[in-house]
């Protein structure tokens, strides 16, 4: 069999000085490439360059944005007040009813009024004053708390001002006479030893309230 001349095909596009040869073939295209989807995925999430404009927010975040922080949400309607009323005095009358039940030589709890209110903040006004404390015992004294529970009656006093019985207004002085005068009487002591401990006169103790 005789033999067949051997080709030799120069596929290169450029000559020696890197020019583009004439004669070259033109390049074939290549086929698109299968993109994965971890690969789309990353190619979605990617960081745009530049800078981006923001959109705006919807108009419902807009108008929460707007409102002021101290401002109060709508009140109940008058309905909402009214079921919210009957389901609580329900649920107390099962409450009351269960305890009597388990208890039945026990009382039932007084309802709540005015007087009660007033003695409830007074007396936990005295045991912030160190006034709970057992006989030998060190009185644990909270006056922030002390503080609170005594402007807690004055607020009381200045929002019922013209609209209580004689009864219920000379009780809700006596508690904040009795209040204060316990409050001076324990930041002065207090006022004392610590001076004291430094070696310093005492404070004066201010004006004097004949009790």
């Amino acid at each position: 069999m005789a033999d067949k001349p051997f080709v030799v095909n120069d596929r290169r596009k450029f000559n020696a000085d890197g020019e583009p040869r004439p004669d070259a073939a033109p390049s074939e295209p290549r086929p698109p490439r299968d993109t994965t989807p971890e690969e789309f995925s990353s190619a979605s999430h990617a960081q745009p360059k530049g800078p981006q404009a923001v959109p705006p927010p919807p108009p419902h975040m807009r108008e929460e944005e707007e409102q002021s922080p101290n401002e109060l949400p709508p009140p109940p309607t008058a309905e909402q007040t009214e079921q919210a009323m009957r389901a609580y005095d329900a649920t107390v009358d099962r409450l009351d009813n269960a305890i009597h039940t388990a208890n039945p030589g026990m009382d039932r709890m007084p309802e709540m009024s005015f007087e009660r209110l007033v003695q409830s903040v007074y007396m936990q006004a005295i045991m912030q004053l160190g006034g709970a404390a057992e006989p030998g015992q060190q009185p644990q004294v909270d006056l922030l708390g002390a503080r609170q529970s005594i402007d807690m009656l004055n607020i009381l006093s200045a929002k019922t001002k013209g609209n209580l019985s004689e009864p219920e207004d000379n009780l809700l002085q006596s508690a904040l006479f009795e209040s204060r005068m316990g409050f001076l009487e324990v930041t002065q002591l207090l006022a004392r030893q610590a001076a004291a401990k430094q070696g310093a006169p005492p404070p004066h103790p201010g004006p004097s309230i004949v009790r």
